[in-house]
């Protein structure tokens, strides 16, 4: 992986973004908040920002491994993981391939093994994707599956059209190999090994990874706490401060208690 996101003091916090996004669009609006009190460290995978593919299929363990050394390198022995979307499975995999360096987890967004109807919006996306391009219909199609209904609603119309130029804009060029990892994600064995401090973020107008995702994750990992956000699967857009006030106060209770798994 190429140089990292990394800002901030403090403890340190690192990212896991979702498919077919990149660090800036799954967390950008609230970086600020976040590197108040913490070292921020948010790597691309490959095929995101300017980490180039590797050649052959990504795999979840490659990409937990990366963004585990991509921590290390920058000087963080240990660290908190804050995945979004697919971002959770990476980091639900990376603290249990590397139980010593993982601290804390806030999984948002996010699922354990796709379910039917998930498999269906990724392949749907994918062959938009493949056939469409950078057209109107595929940034309509995304618009609808990350925007809660609420949130659309309401929207101007040259809102959505801001909205849909920047997704027609292109997305990033790995989209399609990072997607290729939902047929593959199974993080289902990984979820009884967990023995940090975790919360589960659960936005409930996601159509795209619905809230029955998160609860399958607070109920798979021990002491897990799982919270809420009135919004639809992009909470950066539509909830950034709610995002950033959760995550934060989750890990300064947390830091209190070192050593315990709360619930």
């Amino acid at each position: 992986m190429n140089t990292p996101l990394l800002r901030g003091s403090g403890p340190a916090l690192l990212l896991a973004h979702g498919a077919g996004s990149d660090v800036q669009d799954s967390y950008g609006p609230l970086i600020d908040d976040l590197t108040e009190y913490r070292t921020v460290i948010g790597p691309d995978y490959p095929g995101s920002g300017t980490t180039s593919l590797p050649g052959r299929p990504l795999t979840l363990d490659e990409l937990s491994d990366q963004i585990v050394e991509s921590a290390v390198r920058h000087g963080a022995d240990t660290f908190a993981i804050s995945g979004f979307s697919m971002g959770c499975s990476v980091a639900v995999r990376a603290a249990a391939r590397h139980p010593e360096r993982v601290t804390a987890l806030i999984l948002s967004a996010g699922f354990a093994h796709p379910n039917p109807r998930l498999r269906l919006a990724v392949d749907t996306w994918r062959a938009l994707g493949r056939h469409l391009p950078e057209s109107r219909e595929l940034a309509a199609y995304l618009s609808l599956m990350v925007g809660g209904p609420e949130w659309l609603d309401e929207r101007s119309a040259d809102e959505i059209e801001e909205q849909l130029t920047l997704f027609a804009g292109g997305l990033p060029p790995g989209t399609d190999a990072q997607l290729a990892l939902f047929d593959h994600i199974d993080v289902r064995p990984d979820l009884a090994r967990i023995a940090v401090p975790t919360l589960v973020v659960s936005p409930l107008r996601d159509l795209l990874i619905t809230p029955l995702h998160s609860r399958e994750l607070a109920d798979g990992i021990p002491g897990a706490r799982l919270a809420t956000l009135d919004c639809g699967h992009a909470i950066a857009a539509e909830k950034p401060a709610a995002w950033a006030a959760l995550i934060e106060d989750f890990l300064t209770s947390a830091e209190e208690t070192p050593g315990r798994v709360r619930g």
